[in-house]
Formats: C-alpha cells, structure tokens, sequence
C-alpha cells in the first residue's frame, strides 16, 4: 500500500499553470457563466475556434477583426474590434489571461464546401502590421482600445494539418510559405513588442516519435511522418543565419494519455534546446485525453493524472481542449443545462495547489508522479505558510493509500461528490481512492472552498 510521504525540505519548483483552457463558455454576447472560470482559478484561455465556424464572424480571427485585406491597416476604421473587446475584456474580468492565436479558424470542411480564410496572407509583411495594430489596440489603447497586458501572441495553428494542401484544413500552402510567414510577423511583432512573447505554430504534434521507437515502421502514417518534417524544417529555417527569428514559445497538440504525453513533451524540449532555443518555453496547448467520457468522473481522473504527469514534464503550460459550451471537444459543461460537468471540478482542485505554489516531492513517486500503476499524486505548500494541499487521481484500480502526516480535510470527485468535504484524515490513516476518481487533501488554512471550510469547521 502506498504511502503519500512528503519531503517540505526540498521545494521543487512553481505549480506550473496546467489547468488552461481553450475559449470559455459563452453564447454569441452572454459571460454569464464566466465565473466559473474564476472559481476554479482558470490562468489562460487560449483564443483559437473562438465561437465556433469562421469565429462566428466577429472573434479573434484576423478576417473578423480586419475583413478587407485591401484596407489600409493604419487607419482604425479598417478593423472591426467590439464583440472581440467584449469577449477578451470579459475574460479579463474573470482573471483568465487571454493567449491570442493570430490566425483563423479551422476549416474542418474545406475539401467538400472549399477553403475561404486558410490560404498564406498574400502579403506577409502587410498581415504583420495588421497584427501589431490588433496588439496595440488591446495592449497600448490604440484605436479605442484598451491595455489588456496580453502576454502571448501566437502566430497560425498546425499549419502541418495535412501533407497535401488541398486537404489541409488550416494551411492551403507550403512549409516553406508558412516558415515565411512566421520569419516576417515574428521578427516584425518582436521588433514592435520586445517585452512580448511571439511563438507559435501549435504543431498537430509529435506522435510519430513513439511509431519510430516501437519499430513499427510498415504502420506508420505519412500524415503523422509530416508532422515531424515540418517541425524540423521550421527550426532550420528560423535557426538559419539568412532568416533568423525569435521563438519565444513552442506550441503543440496531442489527443494521447499522460505516459505518451510526457514523451513528447521531452521531444519537444530536446529538440528546441537542440536548435539553441534552451529558454523557449514549451506549451501543449490543446489536448484531451478522451472525448467518450464526457460527463463522466473517469474523465476527471484522466484529466487530473495528465496534470500531474505534465507538471513532472518540461512542458510549461496547458490548454485543455475545450472550453466551449457546445462542441463535441467540450468536457467542461453539459450542453443542455450549462452546468460544470464532473471535468470542471478537478480544474478547481489543481487550482488548490497551483494557488499554494510550490511543489514538494512525494517519497516513492515516479517520474511522472505515479506512486503506484495509474495512481497519480500530486503535493504542494505554501513557502513558509500553513497552507498544504495533496491532489491524487487514479485512473488504475481502486487503492488505499496511507494519508501523510497533519490533519487533513476529504474532499472527492466521485459519483456523488464535487469536491465536497465528508470528513477528516489523520495521519497514518488509510484512505480508499476507486478507480478513475479524485481526491484532495486539504490542510488547515489551504482550503479556499467558503462551503469545504464551513463544513469542516462545524464538525
């Protein structure tokens, strides 16, 4: 039976952000659910897909926001700001940050209605400049704007959807057009914005590598081959002394469990310092370990253990894909009620700790934060505070674990729980934890939950 013992001498870093988002839930004009992305502490929403098919006219997306390219982009009355002000001034307000996709939306049926707004700018260099005044309308009040101190800034997503352009739902060019496109706008945004990070390309990621290592070569698909051309053509090039550029974030996609992500994740990391982009941060900023356990406690699990896994990783943020109200991606909320799903309450568990801020290490725990086969855990503290939290989900069998040292208050993610408090755990005591749910302890003073507080209180 494991035991969950933890070393408090030897702080092993922040909680990493890893309880991101993509989008939020909203209808066309209506925040009212927003709180529940300051409930549960959400850090990022990355801003790509925003408000479903074409960003529904008016989001995010460079042709809402500047819908003639032909237009002169110095002058304010080129660009079509307010339902996007809205939107990023409500996510402000709610203390998500928002991380900007300069780019358009996915164009999922190009190949059989044909593709509108996924071709290369047919002037790069112009598309920059465009960029720059959407940032100075949101960062420096430029055009009635306001200053948001958006931090990130990234330029397209999976440009490497498909080998073949014409089947690619989100680059009808090639490499070459895309690594020239980033050369322009990366170098032009930096020279602007120095204090910004500029980054990109949202890779469709790096699944090939694990093909490779289990010499599985006859099964490989040439669309997951791609992938990994792509990215090391792209690294060349902005490496080259001809087109040098400034990568300030890596950004990638995998739909794969915790064991394949902290993989690539070191793939990712191995190769950017390999390129000479040691301090490039690395985001995995759209992932989802399972679309058919939407709704379920499993789904919590298996998105709790991918934020332990990731947090052992040298991966520095996460986005989970999506959080929308009504998209087959959406784990978040049910689409007919509105109300969180079970999904939603380990977000406001990992917020537990992320608050806290350090992490500690668990004696016997694995690399990836197992301390037992699909049992994933998690601890952190306050730097000289009282406040102590422990975050452990199981996506293998039911396991007892014996709880650490202190006083600590219960609170599951189960069939019948949402993180609601049940009781008191002493140490040396044994805590039962089934299959493919959550459980966080809490110590004294670390608990932010008003209601888990009370409740402890009153026993």
């Amino acid at each position: 039976m494991p035991a969950v013992t933890i070393n408090y001498t030897r702080p092993m870093g922040a909680i990493k952000p890893m309880h991101g988002i993509n989008n939020a839930p909203f209808h066309w004009a209506n925040f009212s659910l927003f709180h529940y992305l300051t409930e549960a502490g959400i850090p990022y929403s990355r801003l790509h897909d925003t408000g479903g098919i074409f960003g529904s006219g008016v989001y995010v997306d460079i042709a809402n926001l500047f819908p003639n390219f032909d237009a002169d982009p110095e002058d304010p009355a080129s660009y079509d700001f307010p339902f996007n002000d809205r939107l990023l001034c409500e996510l402000c307000n709610a203390g998500a940050k928002p991380f900007y996709r300069l780019g358009c939306t996915i164009e999922n049926d190009c190949t059989t209605i044909g593709p509108r707004r996924i071709f290369p700018p047919k002037d790069a260099q112009k598309w920059a400049v465009i960029c720059e005044h959407i940032i100075r309308h949101y960062n420096e009040g430029w055009a009635d704007g306001h200053h948001l101190h958006i931090e990130y800034w990234e330029i397209w997503n999976e440009p490497d959807n498909e080998p073949d352009p014409m089947k690619n739902p989100m680059w009808r060019g090639s490499p070459e057009e895309y690594y020239h496109l980033y050369e322009v706008t990366a170098n032009h945004l930096k020279a602007c914005f120095p204090h910004l990070k500029i980054g990109g390309y949202a890779s469709c990621g790096f699944y090939e590598i694990l093909n490779k290592q289990a010499q599985k070569q006859a099964n490989v698909s040439t669309r997951t081959e791609y992938f990994i051309e792509f990215f090391e053509g792209f690294l060349k090039h902005i490496t080259s002394e001809e087109h040098k550029s400034p990568l300030d974030f890596f950004s990638w996609h995998s739909y794969s469990g915790p064991d394949e992500n902290v993989r690539y994740a070191a793939y990712a990391r191995e190769m950017l310092d390999q390129y000479g982009f040691e301090k490039t941060e690395s985001f995995l900023n759209e992932w989802n370990p399972g679309t058919h356990r939407r709704g379920t406690v499993a789904d919590a699990a298996h998105i709790g253990a991918m934020f332990i896994a990731m947090q052992h990783s040298p991966v520095d943020m996460l986005n989970y894909y999506d959080g929308q109200l009504e998209t087959s991606y959406g784990g978040l909320w049910n689409p007919l009620t509105y109300q969180p799903f079970k999904a939603y309450h380990v977000f406001r568990a990992f917020n537990e700790l992320y608050v806290l801020g350090t992490q500690y290490p668990i004696e016997g725990a694995g690399a990836d934060g197992q301390i037992a086969p699909g049992l994933y855990a998690l601890a952190a503290a306050s730097i000289g505070g009282n406040g102590r939290a422990v975050l452990l989900c199981n996506i293998g069998d039911t396991a007892s674990v014996t709880v650490p040292d202190g006083n600590w208050r219960v609170l599951p993610i189960d069939n019948e729980n949402n993180l609601d408090f049940i009781g008191i755990a002493c140490g040396g005591d044994t805590l039962e934890i089934s299959s493919e749910t959550v459980m966080l302890l809490c110590s004294a003073g670390s608990m932010k939950n008003g209601q888990a507080v009370a409740l402890a209180s009153s026993r």
